[in-house]
Parts: C-alpha cells; structure tokens; sequence
C-alpha cells in the first residue's frame, strides 16, 4: 500500500479551488499570496520568490509539489540560504522537451502532433527545463479541442504525480535527504 504523501501547506499564487475547496474542507494551512495577473515589468520575480520561499520556509515545508502554479519562481529559492534546491517538483502537460511554457496544448495542436503526454519534472529557474522524473503519453485524437485535451492529460496527471511524488520522497529518504 503506498503511503500517504504529507501536507503540510496548500500555498497558491491567485484564488483558486486548491485553498476554496480542498484545504478548507480538509482543514490544512493555507496561504494566499497573490502576484500580478499579468507579469509586467514592474514584477519583482526575485521579490516574491523571496516571500515564497520564506512562507515555505516558516512552515516546515521541505518538498514542494506544484501544480498550476502559473509563476517561475528566481534563482533565490533554489540556491544560498534556505534554499529548496531539487525538492521543487511540477508537471507539465506535454512530453517535455516538447511544448515548454503556459500554451503547450495549443500549442501541441497547432503543430499537430499525433501524441503529447504528461512530465513530472524537478523544477529548476529555468522554465521546464529541469530533470524529467517521470512521463506519460497521451493519444492526441483529430476532433480533440485544447480543453479535452488538456482534460485527458490531466486524468493521467491524477496518477502518475501522485505516484511520482511517491517516489521520489522514497529516494530523497534513502539518500537521508528528506
């Protein structure tokens, strides 16, 4: 039987059904802490990577799965003092190398692509260019929309994170990382 994965903080950039719904109703800690909807220039990315990381930090937290955290966080939160170097995972709905960044399911269907997929990867300052963990592929059908699409990655996201995470806590844990 797998073992449970422990939250200890459900952190979200904007409002949204993980903070709403899920830990209020399970009755975990939660923090709201809002960036700009639209990154202008006036986006102090290092500045709230550095909030980030503290909120994290005084919360106990040493491994973070994200998902539909829609920030790149900087350099600060992966390197120096505090630092969640390697422990940062995300996934990613297309079979990375293939189709980085916020469109990758426009952006599968534009290009055609008779198959895309899900990636779990370790979550690096550079956009979803850190080590691959895990993938899985996902038929791409010729009447799909991007919201069905996105939709079926999804469902196979529901598991392979899950399980992904799993292991890769097993590992940290082997190595006394964790």
């Amino acid at each position: 039987m797998a073992k449970k994965i422990p939250i200890g903080l459900v952190l979200a950039d904007r409002p949204c059904r993980g903070i709403d719904e899920v830990a209020v109703r399970a009755g975990l800690p939660h923090v709201l802490l809002p960036r700009p909807r639209k990154f202008r220039s006036t986006f102090e990315r290092e500045v709230y990577t550095g909030k980030v990381r503290d909120v994290l930090y005084r919360n106990g937290v040493t491994l973070v799965v994200m998902a539909g955290f829609m920030t790149l966080f900087g350099r600060e939160i992966f390197y120096g003092e505090k630092n969640f170097d390697r422990r940062i995972l995300n996934t990613h709905p297309s079979l990375l190398p293939a189709f980085k960044g916020h469109y990758a399911v426009r952006d599968a269907l534009e290009y055609g692509v008779k198959v895309t997929g899900c990636t779990i990867h370790v979550a690096t300052e550079e956009l979803d260019a850190g080590p691959i963990l895990a993938q899985e592929a996902v038929p791409v059908y010729s009447d799909d929309t991007e919201a069905v699409l996105h939709e079926r990655i999804k469902d196979v996201e529901r598991v392979l994170y899950p399980k992904t995470v799993q292991e890769y806590l097993y590992v940290l844990e082997s190595a006394g990382l964790f």
